[in-house]
């Protein structure tokens, strides 16, 4: 059995097998010239990600309404209620990430961002609202 393909061409030839071992959890690697690549399963990948890297949004009552924002990101949104502000941040996140892949990802004061924007892009919306609110946040 290969886990560790030495070339991209290998790993073309036999994908189905190579996907069918990251769902599983193998570890699997692919080398492209002197760079090695990992595959992960997403499901896997993005439930480590949250765990390693928690949200710690802060959600504060302000002005009538409510304010989002997760620390040290330039992101935050805003709304009339707690949910309206989720969803805000949540948008915020989204459009972030989007940006992040098309220019950011090599600016200096962004491209440590990259985990915030794997989680971002591989959660649905009920995945990123677990992430960012704690349960007993949730039932608001």
């Amino acid at each position: 059995m290969t886990f560790h393909y030495p070339t991209t061409t290998q790993a073309r030839d036999e994908l189905p097998t190579l996907l069918d071992d990251a769902h599983v959890g193998r570890v699997i690697t692919v080398s492209r010239k002197s760079e090695r690549y990992a595959v992960v399963d997403a499901a896997r990948l993005l439930n480590k990600l949250m765990e390693v890297r928690p949200a710690r949004a802060v959600v504060v009552a302000e002005g009538g309404g409510w304010a989002a924002l997760l620390p040290g990101l330039p992101v935050h949104g805003d709304g009339d209620t707690f949910d309206a502000a989720i969803t805000d941040l949540m948008d915020a996140l989204r459009e972030y990430a989007e940006d992040w892949n098309e220019r950011l990802f090599g600016v200096p004061n962004h491209k440590d961002n990259w985990d915030v924007v794997e989680i971002v892009e591989l959660a649905n919306d009920d995945q990123l609202k677990a992430w960012l609110l704690p349960p007993v946040a949730q039932n608001r």
